[in-house]
């Protein structure tokens, strides 16, 4: 069931009315968990028992971490606990990856085990929630949090609809605290959350889906029949679609979340406009940015002992993000592309004339372009595909010189609308409400929201970070 669709409108608007009409607390936090797991089964009915089951290890080995247990106990049961979710995600996201790898290497001995590739089904938001279950237990065991007691409290903080599928991740001691507070019905927190989620469906329908549709599919598709200059105008493009496909989901996320009374952090902070590849994860997918920093770059040493290991635990970290993604080699080589960026640029000092005004231009710049040639990896088929695009975009090569007319036309207006939402986002949007009158805010959501419909594509694109 996806957010910008009838049927979830449908769902919103029935659970909505009911959710503010319960009065006792706990009573209303028992109908959001109902609407998570009905939110959750909408899709495939079975997935409900994987998230149930890893959900209840976790409650059950947490509570007992917050025992007296010695510490060599308590280091077996975080141990259990990461081990059943990384091998669920394993088993479920990899298991393929595995086989038709280890098939390869066997065909040279002219053995095979293609036989045995499993007929798998990868459960939506599993990479997500397991990310927040190990965090918790982490926390837990660390002594950050305590264990939570409630079994209702702990099953919202994994399957909270707004949050459940694409994230953001999100710590436990920014969730569960929210679901002990009474929620009271707030016009305030109504407008910002429709604000919130109308901009994310501008972001998405508007500006992701026809991107995708009239510039980067034709030319990833069949890259050998377009000029060098259209298949950089196609990477560009995949930059702005995968960036307002995700934080158009993050932002209607958050916008649900504020309607039903809750907030989840900011998850995108303009990442376009970093001045180098640092700032860059500084801003983009922040919560699995900083995830990754506390959870496994610290832990491997972080930026601490010789320079050599703060390069090889960067390239690590980012290896491993990569392969998060997707089981795929170009994930995982999209993921070394950034460990090596965020290395070099550890290791030499910009110039002094960077810290200028014209300086940080050409930094940004410079930033962008070299983000969009790891995109290039991300969006591609395969390794051939991509070092193919590369190599038809870095060479000069033949073929059609420009996109049709109405492809023209078509990445004008959504870049054109992308730049005005920029422009938006970058003002203070607090400042935008209290000049502007409450009609002509009204107006201008209106009129975003009819031309998101207008421009909808046929049939149901889901979100690109779903299949992750």
């Amino acid at each position: 069931m996806l957010f910008h669709t009838f049927k979830f409108a449908v769902f919103f608007a029935i659970f909505f009315a009911i959710y503010w009409s319960i009065r006792p607390h706990r009573w209303r936090m028992l109908w959001l968990l109902a609407g998570s797991i009905y939110f959750y089964m909408s899709c495939i009915p079975w997935q409900i028992i994987l998230i149930l089951f890893t959900a209840g290890i976790d409650y059950v080995v947490a509570l007992q971490m917050d025992r007296s247990w010695p510490q060599v106990w308590k280091r077996r049961l975080v141990t259990l606990s990461i081990c059943v979710n990384l091998g669920l995600l394993a088993f479920f996201k990899y298991s393929n990856f595995f086989l038709d790898n280890l098939d390869a290497m066997l065909q040279g001995m002219g053995l095979s085990v293609a036989g045995l590739r499993l007929d798998l089904i990868l459960p939506l938001g599993i990479s997500f929630y397991t990310f927040e279950t190990i965090c918790y237990i982490v926390d837990v065991y660390q002594g950050k949090v305590k264990a939570v007691r409630s079994w209702l409290d702990y099953s919202l903080y994994i399957m909270f609809f707004p949050h459940l599928i694409a994230g953001p991740i999100v710590r436990s001691h920014e969730f569960l605290p929210q679901l002990r507070r009474t929620k009271r019905f707030s016009w305030e927190r109504m407008l910002v959350g429709t604000q919130l989620f109308i901009v994310g469906f501008f972001k998405k329908a508007i500006i992701a889906d026809q991107l995708g549709i009239l510039v980067v599919d034709p030319v990833f598709a069949n890259p050998d029949q377009f000029a060098s200059l259209s298949i950089w105008l196609a990477v560009f493009g995949y930059a702005m679609q995968i960036y307002c496909d995700f934080s158009g989901y993050t932002d209607m996320a958050r916008g649900l979340a504020q309607m039903l009374g809750f907030h989840l952090p900011l998850n995108f902070n303009l990442p376009y406009l970093a001045k180098n590849v640092t700032e860059f994860w500084q801003r983009w997918h922040i919560s699995l940015s900083s995830w990754l920093r506390d959870y496994l770059y610290i832990p491997l040493g972080g930026n601490r002992g010789a320079k050599w290991k703060t390069y090889r635990n960067l390239m690590l970290t980012m290896a491993l993000g990569g392969f998060w993604h997707g089981a795929q080699w170009t994930f995982v080589v999209w993921g070394i592309y950034h460990g090596s960026l965020l290395a070099i640029h550890r290791m030499f000092r910009w110039p002094d004339w960077l810290g200028t005004r014209a300086g940080r231009i050409v930094s940004t710049a410079a930033t962008f372009v070299l983000i969009c040639i790891g995109w290039v990896f991300f969006r591609a088929e395969s390794l051939s595909a991509a070092f193919h695009i590369l190599q038809r975009m870095l060479l000069p090569t033949t073929g059609m010189e420009l996109l049709p007319l109405i492809q023209w036309i078509g990445w004008g207006i959504v870049l054109g609308l992308l730049l005005g939402h920029l422009l938006v986002h970058w003002s203070d949007p607090a400042r935008w409400r209290r000049w502007m009158p409450p009609a002509l805010m009204g107006m201008g959501l209106a009129s975003i929201f009819l031309l998101g419909l207008l421009f909808f594509p046929e049939g149901e694109r889901a979100f690109i970070y779903f299949q992750f």
